[in-house]
Formats: C-alpha cells, structure tokens, sequence
C-alpha cells in the first residue's frame, strides 16, 4: 500500500481533495511500454488519458448505441488501483491472477476516500469495467488492448522484444478484441505478422 497523503482541510470537498492526491500517485507507477521514440516508460495515469482519448476519437467505430462518456469515465478509472497494486504484464496471466485480490482491497481503498455518492459511483464504473459485460466496458476493454498494441507497432515492438513476447502470445490474448472488433483487428493482425517478420515479436 502506498504511503499516507496529509490531510488539509477544504471543508466539504476536503475527502475529494484528498482523493485527487491519492491519485498523484498513478504517475509513478511504470508501465513496460515507453513513449514513442522515447527512452522513457509511460506511466499509468498517461495510459488511463491515452486510453480516454482513444475513447473519444474512435467514438465513431464504436457503434450507436455505446455512451461514449461513460467509456471515457471508466478508463480514465480504471487503473486506479495500479496506485496500490502495480501494473503487471498483460502476457503474465500467473501474474495477473495473483494480483487480482490486491486490486479489489486497492479498489475499496482508493475508492473508500470519497464521499459515499461519489464511491458508489465510481466504484460502480471499475466494477463494470472489469466485469466486461456491458457494451461500454466491452469497448473500453477492447481499446486497452488494442492501443499497447498500436503502440509497440509504432515503436519497432519495443516491449515485445524487451519482455521476450511471441506472435502467438499476442493473438492468443486478443481473441475477445477480434470476435468483438474484426474490422480493427484485421488491421492489427496485418501488421502483428509484418512485426514478427522484422523481428519485433518471436
């Protein structure tokens, strides 16, 4: 768990001031993933925004009946819980498995900060994202797959070739994201098998 943020009094919006805070702290959490054409890996809190904006600017793919801002609202929350959890690779399915009881006490933890409406709220919107179930979540998800991947073929498979990633591996972990979005990921795929033959995926 991270360390404590002190606490100044803002009257009634001192528990949101507080949370903000807290949530200062998903800038420091590093992602494997670095910015294009940079040495630096991103960090949480910029994928949450990328992934926001991704939300926005594909909204016309998406399909009618999706409510956009509702998908932009869940990703920009939900990775809150890397504040206390960490970020663990996408391809470590032993790791992801066994971080997933830290992330529901990171939930309650992070979200348990704000006033009761606003944690519900909030804690509705992770809860939803990480069920999958709706068509807003099944979005949302499908773009947090998707944009590391756009990612690393803008940026010559970086993560791929440090973490040792196969072709097979990438396929494998998106097969939700190619029943639910086969035009985008006819795309990818394309461009998954051109990877590998440059060397970028194993």
């Amino acid at each position: 768990m991270s360390e404590s943020v002190p606490v100044l009094d803002f009257g009634t919006m001192t528990e949101v001031v507080q949370f903000l805070m807290e949530l200062d702290k998903l800038k420091r959490v590093e992602r494997r993933t670095r910015l294009i054409g940079n040495s630096r890996h991103e960090n949480s809190a910029e994928h949450s925004w990328h992934l926001a904006m991704a939300a926005l600017s594909l909204a016309p793919f998406a399909g009618a009946n999706i409510d956009i801002q509702r998908v932009v609202q869940m990703a920009l929350l939900h990775d809150v819980v890397e504040i206390d959890a960490g970020d663990v690779l996408v391809y470590d399915l032993a790791g992801r498995e066994a971080v997933h009881d830290e992330e529901i006490a990171a939930a309650n933890r992070i979200f348990g900060l704000l006033p009761a409406a606003q944690r519900e709220r909030f804690r509705t919107l992770w809860d939803e994202y990480e069920a999958g179930e709706t068509a807003e979540a099944r979005y949302a998800n499908m773009l947090d797959r998707a944009l590391p991947i756009m990612l690393n073929l803008h940026n010559e498979g970086q993560s791929w070739r440090e973490n040792g990633i196969r072709l097979e591996q990438v396929v494998n972990r998106n097969q939700r994201l190619a029943r639910q979005w086969p035009e985008l990921w006819q795309h990818l795929h394309q461009h998954l098998q051109s990877a590998q033959q440059k060397g970028w995926l194993q």
